[in-house]
């Protein structure tokens, strides 16, 4: 079963925002990357001072073998967009409490 990751770190939502319109290869290459090493489904999410990705990925070890490779440029692009802080990455896995809404398991 397939697992939900997110990441958190401290920037600015506009300001990523910004970045990624300015130059959506950049973001999408990373995207790309992503992908290829198994991901299902990605999103960024904003709020005050708080940025979050919320990806699905098959399993964490996929998701650590693409964050390994493309760090410099997470890094970077992050950076650009005026993260303040590690990122700090959860893996949560799906519980069965038998009262999904919108999702197919």
């Amino acid at each position: 079963m397939s697992v939900i990751m997110t990441l958190w770190v401290q920037g600015d939502p506009q300001k990523l925002e910004s970045v990624a319109a300015d130059n959506p290869d950049r973001i999408r290459g990373i995207a790309d990357q992503a992908k290829e090493h198994g991901l299902i489904a990605h999103r960024f999410y904003g709020s005050d001072g708080q940025i979050m990705v919320i990806d699905e990925w098959p399993d964490p070890e996929s998701f650590q073998s693409f964050f390994e490779q493309a760090r410099s440029e997470i890094d970077a692009l992050m950076g650009d967009a005026g993260v303040t802080s590690e990122p700090a990455v959860t893996f949560w896995r799906k519980l069965d409490t038998h009262d999904e809404v919108g999702w197919s398991d």
